[in-house]
C-alpha cells in the first residue's frame, strides 16, 4: 500500500539518519553529506530499500516547498535594497562567468548546443540551502557576512526562478514569448495578491492571536501550502509560490519569530530533501558522466570561491569576510537539480547532460559543506569551537 510505503520510507530516512549521523559525528564529518550518502545507500543504487520513485519524488517535492518557504522567510527585501548597489554587480558578473565555465566544459566534452546551454544555466547558482543552513543565526541576521550572502543568493534565486519560468513557458505554449508573458503576469498577479493579503489580513490575524503559538504555526504552514497550490493552479511551480509566500512574511517583524519556531520543521524537510537527492541518484548513469562531472565539480569548487572573493575585495569588502563568503558560496545549487529535472521532463536536455548536472552538483554539495563545517562557524559543526546556532 502507498501509505505503508511512505511510512516505511520515513522510517528508513530518520532511523538511518540517526545511525549515520552518530557515526559521522564521531568521525567529524558533515551531516549534510550523511543525508545524501544515506539516500544513495538506501535507494535504487544501493540496497533497494527505497524503490518507489513516486514516493521519493513526492517527499522531495514537499521538502522543496517548505525549504523554499523558510528561505523566503529569511530573505526580507529590505536587506537586499540596502546592499543592491554592491551585490548586483557581483551577482551579475558571477552568474555570467559561471555560466561560461559550465558551457565551456560541456562544449569541450562534446555535448550538443542545447545540452551545453542547460548545463551553463545550471552552473550559475550557489546553494541557498547550504548557504543559509550553515550560517549561524547571529551571522545570518546581525552581521555583514550574512547580509551579503543573503542578498547575493536572493538575486541568484530571482534569476533561477526566471529560468524555471522560461523553461515552463517554452514547453507549455506554442510561443515562448507568449508563454513567458502569461507566466510573468501570473507571477505578478500572485505577488500582488500575496502582498495585499499578507498586509491587510494575515498579519492582522496573527497579531490578534499572537499569544497562541499553535495558531501561528497552523497559519504559517497553511499560508505556505495555500500559496504554493495557488501558484501551481496559475501555471507556476509549487516551490515558486512557497518562496513568494515566505518573502511576503519576511517583511514583518514576526518573521524572525516564525523562522525560529519553524527551525525543527526546516531541519525535518532538510533531511528529507538531501536524502531524496541521494536516493534518486543512479550510480550506473553516474559512471557514464563521472569524468566530465568530476572536472566540472572541481572547477566549480576551485573557481567560485576565488571569483567571489576577488570581486568582493574589489568592492572594498574586508578580505577575511570576502574569503569566507567565497567559500560559503563555492558550490552548485539545489536550483541546478531542479533545472536538470525540469529540463529532462520537458525533453530539452539529454539524460546524459541531466546526470552530468546532478552528479557534479552532488559532488560540490558534499565537498563544499564538508569544507565549511570544518573551517567556519556553523550550527552543524563537529567542533565545539566552531559550533554556533
Amino acid at each position: 500500500m502507498q501509505s505503508d510505503s511512505i511510512i516505511f520510507t520515513i522510517f528508513l530516512i530518520f532511523t538511518g539518519a540517526a545511525v549515520f549521523a552518530t557515526i559521522a559525528l564521531y568521525a567529524r564529518q558533515s551531516l549534510l553529506v550523511v543525508y545524501i550518502l544515506l539516500g544513495i545507500v538506501m535507494g535504487p543504487s544501493g540496497f533497494h530499500l527505497v524503490t518507489d520513485a513516486a514516493v521519493i519524488k513526492d517527499i522531495a517535492h514537499v521538502g522543496i516547498i517548505f525549504l523554499l518557504f523558510l528561505l523566503g522567510l529569511n530573505l526580507p527585501p529590505v536587506k537586499l535594497l540596502r546592499l543592491i548597489r554592491e551585490t548586483l554587480l557581483v551577482a551579475g558578473i558571477t552568474v555570467f562567468l559561471f555560466a561560461l565555465l559550465g558551457f565551456g566544459i560541456a562544449w569541450i566534452f562534446r555535448y550538443s548546443l542545447s545540452d551545453s546551454l542547460i548545463i551553463a544555466v545550471a552552473m550559475m547558482f550557489s546553494s541557498t540551502i547550504i548557504g543559509l543552513k550553515l550560517l549561524p543565526t547571529t551571522v545570518l541576521h546581525h552581521r555583514r557576512t550574512g547580509d551579503i550572502i543573503i542578498s547575493i543568493l536572493l538575486l541568484q534565486d530571482i534569476v533561477a526562478i526566471l529560468v524555471l519560468l522560461l523553461l515552463q513557458a517554452g514547453a507549455n505554449e506554442q510561443s515562448i514569448i507568449f508563454g513567458a508573458l502569461k507566466l510573468g503576469f501570473s507571477l505578478f498577479g500572485l505577488s500582488v495578491f500575496v502582498y495585499v493579503f499578507t498586509r491587510y489580513v494575515l498579519l492582522k490575524l496573527m497579531a490578534r492571536f499572537d499569544k497562541i503559538r499553535e495558531y501561528l504555526f497552523l497559519m504559517t504552514v497553511g499560508w505556505c501550502l495555500g500559496i504554493a497550490v495557488t501558484a501551481h493552479l496559475l501555471g507556476l511551480s509549487y516551490a515558486i509560490g512557497a518562496f513568494i509566500a515566505g518573502v511576503a512574511l519576511a517583511t514583518s517583524p514576526i518573521a524572525m519569530y516564525l523562522a525560529d519556531e519553524l527551525k525543527s520543521l526546516r531541519d525535518f524537510f532538510l533531511i528529507m530533501f538531501f536524502f531524496t537527492v541521494g536516493a534518486a541518484f543512479d550510480l550506473r548513469m553516474a559512471t557514464e558522466v563521472f569524468i566530465p562531472a568530476l572536472v566540472l565539480a572541481i572547477l566549480i569548487l576551485s573557481v567560485k570561491p576565488l571569483v567571489f572573493s576577488f570581486l568582493l575585495r574589489r568592492s572594498h569588502e574586508d578580505p577575511k569576510v570576502a574569503t569566507e563568503i567565497g567559500v560559503r558560496l563555492g558550490q552548485s545549487s539545489e536550483f541546478s537539480l531542479l533545472i536538470a529535472v525540469l529540463a529532462l521532463e520537458l525533453g530539452v536536455v539529454s539524460h546524459n547532460a541531466a546526470y552530468l548536472i546532478q552528479v557534479s552538483t552532488i559532488i560540490t554539495f558534499i565537498v563544499s559543506s564538508y569544507l565549511i563545517v570544518l573551517k567556519y562557524p556553523t550550527p552543524m559543526a563537529v567542533s565545539d569551537k566552531l559550533r554556533r546556532d
